[in-house]
């Protein structure tokens, strides 16, 4: 039983016609008949009945019919499916992210995304930049947003936004009275700072900057995730040197300064293996990409 037969015979039984369906399919008459004799050998069973008024359906070939329109349909459906998943119109994609992505170009990103693609399922993990390399190194992440700097010979990292960095610091804090802060006003102040090992490019921004000001910071408190940083500020535990998009994390106890003279950077990137990439990850990417250019002010 091939393919074939079972779209001839579905068009003869929906045109009730040989020399309709014929012309439906674009082949010859004859080649339809040899085709459809050798279907109904094969079962064993007559499935159409020519009549003066053309083709009908046996009582067999109309459980018959109802089956093939089923599997072709069926297939229909598997064709489609198969063609948006290669496109990358559905599927599963999982994305890791630190949390300063989820204060800027991240849900912008993932708004857009969704409305281009409700059909993929994007599934979205917390994680610091070296937890993210880990993941995607094991497969368990498709791509990554993280913070520079990233030099691994396995991933590709592409740059996607850079933002200064601001003071956060307690409302209370001397340095909250003014717009703009002279880090230098800060030499005795308490710093709460990530981790080198897990934010290195945040960590030596912050330590460089204070040395040029003249001084040392003194750390008080590490903190893995941003939300903790904000937290500990809210405390009145010190002062941090934060990414500005932190600043729509509003947090009682917490003001957030600009800082004089040549802002510093930060870097964020999308981090991906090498020759591991796909069409459902480029739509995203591209997402971003669209995110970040409305970022920049």
């Amino acid at each position: 039983m091939e393919l074939r037969q079972l779209r001839y015979f579905l068009a003869i039984a929906e045109e009730g016609s040989f020399l309709r369906a014929a012309q439906r399919l674009h082949v010859s008459q004859p080649p339809l008949s040899t085709q459809i004799r050798s279907l109904e050998e094969e079962l064993g069973t007559h499935l159409l009945v020519r009549t003066n008024r053309g083709v009908s359906l046996t009582s067999s070939g109309q459980v018959f019919y109802e089956e093939v329109r089923g599997v072709l349909g069926r297939l229909e459906g598997a064709r489609r499916k198969t063609l948006q998943a290669h496109r990358g119109d559905v599927g599963v994609l999982s994305v890791g992210f630190v949390s300063i992505a989820d204060y800027s170009i991240l849900p912008p990103a993932l708004k857009s995304f969704r409305a281009q693609f409700p059909l993929v399922e994007v599934q979205l993990h917390e994680l610091t930049t070296d937890a993210q390399i880990r993941e995607l190194r094991a497969a368990r992440l498709d791509l990554g947003l993280g913070l520079a700097p990233v030099q691994e010979p396995d991933l590709e990292y592409q740059r996607i936004l850079r933002e200064a960095l601001v003071l956060a610091a307690p409302t209370d804090h001397l340095a909250a009275r003014d717009d703009t802060i002279d880090l230098r006003t800060l030499s005795r102040a308490s710093f709460i700072v990530p981790p080198r090992d897990i934010a290195p490019g945040l960590y030596d921004l912050t330590i460089s900057r204070c040395r040029a000001a003249g001084f040392a910071p003194r750390i008080v408190q590490n903190a893995r995730q941003m939300q903790t940083v904000i937290g500990l500020v809210s405390c009145g535990m010190g002062v941090a040197l934060v990414p500005a998009s932190v600043c729509n994390l509003k947090r009682t106890g917490v003001a957030y300064r600009r800082l004089r003279g040549r802002p510093a950077l930060i870097e964020l990137g999308i981090l991906r293996m090498r020759d591991a990439d796909t069409c459902m990850g480029q739509h995203f990417v591209a997402a971003l990409n669209q995110a970040a250019r409305a970022a920049v002010p």
